[in-house]
């Protein structure tokens, strides 16, 4: 049977102040970004949901953000590349021990925000990120927005990648994501999410709002975790892979 992962943000919620459907999500889909404390989530947070995530055979991936939990770390921010090096290794540190505590591995790493964006189009972030993933645990795998740059360098270093669509964001006829703020750049309606997936998945390949199809390879769905609709689309996106013979499962 044909397989895909599906994969949410998740722990982005900070001491009394709960963002998102967490216990939700994990019932739905086969992948969980951890916050790792930066952009949001706390060592409580990370526990809970490493251990739970782990016992229900959810795949458990690093989320690393900006220090920024203002502005939620999708704000820009200027640091030096020895320090956006530290920023990445702290958090992937605490992402994998957490896992570890609970009898589990931390399998993968994706990149959050305004730091992914920055790693993904920058070359010389770009070689910082791939070489933290080097030093630390080269066997993890990096899931990629598909269509940038990072991809490359990636491969290049002999680190695994796999190839990320949005569920519940917009593209450009370039294959890239419609900038938040910009018309088109959320998607709401689940039935549309689930539809576009289910064509995108099957056809292999990026469908912009103009019609465009851009063709990639593509190995996981993520449906963020921090809108109200996060499970309804979650939830009919699964459905609908289902329906069209798809099975839902972790990519690393």
């Amino acid at each position: 049977m044909k397989s895909v992962d599906l994969n949410c943000d998740m722990g982005e919620g900070f001491g009394a102040y709960e963002i998102g459907c967490d216990d939700d999500m994990l019932e739905i889909v086969s992948s969980m970004n951890l916050a790792c404390g930066f952009h949001a989530g706390d060592f409580s947070i990370m526990s809970r949901l490493s251990k739970k995530a782990g016992q229900m055979g959810v795949a458990i991936g690093a989320h690393p953000g900006y220090p920024d939990l203002w502005g939620y770390g999708r704000r820009k921010m200027v640091f030096t590349n020895d320090e956006l090096e530290a920023i990445f290794a702290y958090q992937i540190g605490a992402a994998a021990a957490m896992a570890k505590l609970h009898g589990f591995k931390m399998s993968y790493i994706k990149a959050h925000g305004a730091i992914a964006h920055l790693a993904a189009e920058d070359p010389s972030v770009g070689e910082v990120y791939a070489g933290v993933i080097q030093k630390i645990d080269p066997s993890l795998t990096v899931l990629a927005m598909v269509n940038t740059p990072v991809i490359e360098i990636l491969k290049s270093k002999g680190i695994r990648v796999a190839y990320e669509i949005f569920a519940d964001r917009g593209y450009l006829d370039n294959g890239r994501l419609v900038p938040r703020g910009q018309p088109g750049a959320m998607i709401h309606d689940s039935d549309e999410a689930a539809s576009r997936i289910v064509d995108m998945v099957s056809n292999q390949c990026i469908i912009s709002h103009s019609g465009k199809r851009v063709p990639t390879q593509i190995d996981s769905i993520c449906v963020h975790g921090d809108t109200p609709d996060a499970a309804p689309i979650a939830r009919k996106v699964r459905q609908a892979l289902e329906t069209a013979g798809w099975s839902i499962r972790p990519f690393s």
